[in-house]
């Protein structure tokens, strides 16, 4: 199976954001965790745990996108792809790629604008923190930039793989098929039972 060149090089990069933000909803979890344990025992709040729990998600969801892409984890209903000529397939999986870059390109566009109008009007959060709304936003921006940098490599190979005719579109950015996760469930738990 040909290698694909957008996840060997952007793939370690998306993994790594991945964790990174997988380690910021932990962090959330252990000050969420406080904050009951605060409140219970001592009739005592940490101001912003809210707050910080919906920026978190954010950037965590943000961040997330580019590696679930690359990943090929994105929710598809591919009960009727299978069935379908190849052909048929190809088109569809290239209109896949093409709709979900432009849907990138447009949610980092939006999100800057966002980021914009609150550095112009000097938003603040509505909470007692009153955090400049710009710097978490410019967080989450960056993931929304990432992801649409990621899809729109994702692209361009894709055209390159349909126009030439070359295989691997499908396993590229085609839906995982049922057999394809049992392969990756299988190999996990291989991998688990011998300890690497």
């Amino acid at each position: 199976m040909p290698t694909n060149p957008v996840s060997a090089y952007l793939g370690p990069l998306a993994r790594l954001f991945a964790l990174v933000a997988g380690y910021a909803v932990l962090g959330l979890s252990l000050l969420i965790t406080t904050e009951v344990f605060l409140r219970k025992m001592f009739n005592v709040s940490l101001q912003g745990s809210a707050e910080f729990g919906g920026y978190t998600l954010a950037t965590l969801a943000a961040f997330g996108f580019a590696y679930t892409w690359l990943d090929r984890s994105h929710t598809r209903v591919e009960i009727l792809l299978e069935r379908l000529p190849r052909g048929v397939r190809r088109v569809l999986d290239l209109i896949s790629v093409l709709s979900i870059t432009a849907m990138a390109v447009f949610m980092a566009w939006r999100g800057w604008a966002a980021m914009a109008d609150s550095v112009a009007y000097g938003s603040l959060s509505g909470t007692p923190l009153m955090t400049p709304l710009w710097q978490p936003q410019a967080v989450w921006v960056l993931g929304l930039i990432f992801f649409a940098l990621v899809a729109a490599a994702t692209a361009v190979h894709a055209l390159v793989l349909f126009v030439t005719g070359a295989p691997g579109l499908a396993e590229a950015y085609g839906a995982k098929s049922l057999g394809e996760e049992l392969k990756e469930h299988a190999a996990q738990l291989n991998e688990r039972g011998t300890g690497q």
